[in-house]
């Protein structure tokens, strides 16, 4: 059991770093999956994580793989594609899930474009994938970063947030808070999917801030406590998609997001809220 479960991390720095990694990954990213769940904004956090390459596109062509070069491109795109979207969502008739879609493969496209034209095929692969087995001390102090601000302006935007959720249309009636509560909420998307960039790469970051929200769902209906079981289902899957990356030489960004997906599969298929066990199989209600 200690050869399978503890040696990798006992024995292997870089996999130690990756632990760390995930962990932060977790803490950031999972309460804002169940945010953006509860909003029915799921496929804006896919949409997102694809605005932000020509972004960190951008500072690889400049710096190549530097830290705050591409950190800085990412965070600048995704504000851009975000802002942009709402813009000509307002001014037209388009909707915003169709401008935010427009904008979102523009810029996947011209992001791969971008990589293709500067570095190899390995540089675009580990772009679009990430590598959290490399993740050095400044990355993981990024992350670290990004999961503390996440966190703080959580407990600062909480009740008006929550409020959104459930009634925006009251919020509006009784505050003014609504506008700066979504605009902060989204700066807090960019940031985590900027921080998910570098260590699963564009096409997997909204992996792990998405599955375990909705892992989660399955288990509770009480906002903390899903919130909470969110971010033990990421750092699970982070923690044994690394250790299937390990033992079967499986690409580590790739185990990790097929691990959050058998968690989710096995929340709808055994989770007692609104699971496929509750449906097939309901307990005994009470008799008169």
């Amino acid at each position: 059991m200690h050869d399978l479960f503890i040696a990798p991390f006992a024995e292997f720095e870089f996999m130690r770093r990756a632990l760390v990694g995930m962990l932060a990954l977790s803490l950031g990213a999972a309460p804002i999956g169940v945010f953006l769940m509860l909003r029915r904004m799921s496929l804006t956090g896919d949409a997102m994580a694809h605005a932000i390459l020509p972004g960190a596109a951008l500072g690889f062509l400049v710096a190549g793989f530097n830290l705050f070069a591409m950190t800085l491109g990412g965070i600048a795109a995704g504000f851009a594609v975000a802002i942009g979207a709402g813009v000509v969502a307002r001014v037209t008739q388009l909707k915003e899930d169709a401008s935010l879609a427009a904008f979102y493969l523009v810029s996947l496209a011209l992001g791969v474009l971008i990589v293709s034209m500067r570095g190899s095929n390995i540089d675009l692969l580990h772009v679009l994938f990430g590598s959290v087995l490399a993740l050095d001390n400044a990355t993981l102090i990024l992350l670290a970063a990004f999961a503390t601000v996440t966190l703080l302006v959580l407990a600062v935007v909480w009740r008006p947030l929550v409020l959104e959720c459930v009634d925006p249309g009251f919020l509006r009636s009784v505050s003014r808070a609504g506008a700066p509560v979504h605009i902060a909420f989204m700066a807090l998307v960019v940031l985590n999917l900027v921080g998910g960039f570098h260590a699963l790469g564009t096409l997997l970051a909204v992996g792990i801030m998405m599955l375990p929200a909705i892992a989660a769902r399955f288990w509770a209906t009480d906002l903390t406590r899903m919130i909470a079981i969110a971010v033990a289902v990421a750092f699970a899957s982070g923690y044994g998609g690394l250790l299937l990356s390990y033992h079967l030489g499986a690409p580590s960004g790739p185990a990790i997001i097929l691990v959050a997906g058998v968690l989710y599969a096995a929340s709808l298929a055994l989770g007692p809220v609104g699971g496929l066990r509750r449906r097939f199989a309901p307990g005994r209600h009470l008799e008169a």
